[in-house]
């Protein structure tokens, strides 16, 4: 394969990643929230805040 090959499968891994991080991050926010736990909440909720800068970064006006 060429090297513009691998660099597309790469992009579009991180993409994917980035996106089911977010899901389940989104998820997991929802499940501390019924259980109670609000330090778990906050916690995710920062986690969540970063993917989602990653995912802005990599799907947004000025993404590869």
């Amino acid at each position: 394969m060429s090297v513009a090959l691998w660099f597309v499968a790469g992009v579009l891994a991180v993409m994917f990643a980035v996106a089911v991080l977010d899901v389940i991050t989104a998820l997991a926010i929802g499940t501390h929230i019924r259980r109670r736990e609000s330090a778990a909440v906050v916690v995710n909720l920062v986690l969540l805040a970063g993917a989602v800068f990653v995912a802005w970064g990599r799907f947004g006006r000025y993404s590869y």
